[in-house]
């Protein structure tokens, strides 16, 4: 059997979002009540992800490091999941500065990421439309979910499959552009002479 391929994902947002009871529920379809909100945590999962063996390294971050321990995180991670509360708006507005330092830690390559908004079960008490979750996503340029950890609504097994087909995409993608790297500027610069012609 070929070796699974290896996708490293991790999980940011503020404490309290449900980060850890998402990845809880995703790999034990059960919710926990009661954990640690401190500690961080990284999970192993195997998975067939359109008919291909996937090893996800799955890093539930605690939500309260410091500066040197998140970045560390988003060098290590290959795929992102930027969670937020629908119940709480502070922890949406955190979603846009993470994803400017992700931006800047990952630079020049694009991060892949899914933005999530959790608590879907408690949508009394939402701060947080899903019209503007679906904005944000847009403009983030990433899928967007909004899901419950509690009951398991929402398709969160998908949340982790996008995001792992996401990551897969970009290495064939960047494993391709390293290739054919000086074919392609050939390319564009007939493609810019063209336009050029016909403008």
């Amino acid at each position: 059997m070929a070796k699974s391929a290896e996708v490293k994902l991790a999980i940011f947002g503020r404490a309290g979002v449900g980060k850890s009871a998402l990845v809880v529920r995703f790999l034990t379809k059960r919710f926990i009540w009661e954990y640690d909100p401190t500690l961080e945590s990284t999970y192993r999962h195997q998975a067939t992800i359109d008919d291909e063996a996937v090893t996800m390294e799955i890093l539930d971050t605690a939500g309260q490091e410091d500066t040197i321990q998140r970045e560390g995180h988003m060098r290590w991670g290959e795929g992102f999941v930027l969670v937020y509360d629908i119940t709480d708006r502070g922890s949406f507005e955190e979603v846009l500065p993470l994803k400017n330092i992700l931006d800047e830690i990952k630079k020049p390559k694009n991060v892949t990421l899914i933005l999530v908004g959790n608590k879907a079960d408690l949508d009394h008490s939402r701060q947080v439309s899903t019209e503007e979750g679906e904005k944000l996503a847009t403009e983030l340029a990433c899928a967007f979910y909004e899901c419950s950890a509690c009951t398991g609504e929402g398709n969160i097994t998908e949340i982790f499959y996008e995001l792992c087909r996401e990551v897969r995409r970009r290495r064939m993608v960047q494993g391709k552009t390293r290739r054919r790297s000086s074919t392609t500027h050939v390319k564009q610069a007939i493609n810019k002479m063209l336009t050029k012609i016909s403008s």
